[in-house]
């Protein structure tokens, strides 16, 4: 049998992180998590390129071009999607996932998917930095630790063992 785990070492990956704007009291806290975890884990700060954008819908367009211009290993999305009176939260966050999903899915460029969903203020805020946690952080890693597993699997097999597993 062999098994492909992606390693937690981030040395000589570039990243692109995208930020929605709207909520920036939050969105702020889950990008320094993220760009700390990224530093710790052996980034280099010249190897991120944080894009701006208004809100969590726009997010995926700008993921997706960062993943296309081919110059990141995986881009780490980040925003938030508080509820409100209407349906729109569900719209947002739903299409917030979706088009994250795509990204994955249509560049096979990791997408580390950092959104967080919440029902006030105080829940967004403790999910980033506070007592849940940091969610840009957690998207972080897993953009990591997907890039190491993508660079696991399709590293070519020695020519011997290709022949010998034949």
């Amino acid at each position: 049998m062999n098994v492909h785990t992606g390693k937690l070492d981030a040395t000589g990956m570039r990243f692109g992180i995208v930020v929605g704007r709207f909520n920036d009291i939050v969105t702020q806290r889950l990008l320094e998590g993220a760009v700390d975890t990224l530093v710790r884990h052996g980034a280099r700060d010249a190897d991120l390129v944080v894009a701006w954008v208004p809100g969590a819908f726009e997010i995926a367009v700008a993921a997706k071009e960062l993943a296309e211009q081919g110059n990141v290993d995986a881009v780490v999305c980040l925003g938030v999607v508080i509820r409100g009176q209407t349906t729109h939260y569900e719209l947002v966050a739903a299409e917030a996932a979706r088009g994250v999903a795509a990204v994955h899915a249509s560049t096979g460029v990791p997408a580390g998917f950092g959104v967080v969903t919440a029902e006030n203020l105080e829940q967004a805020l403790d999910r980033a930095g506070g007592k849940a946690g940091n969610k840009g952080a957690d998207a972080a890693i897993a953009a990591v630790e997907m890039v190491s597993l993508l660079r696991e699997i399709r590293r070519p097999r020695p020519a011997a063992r290709r022949s010998a597993a034949s």
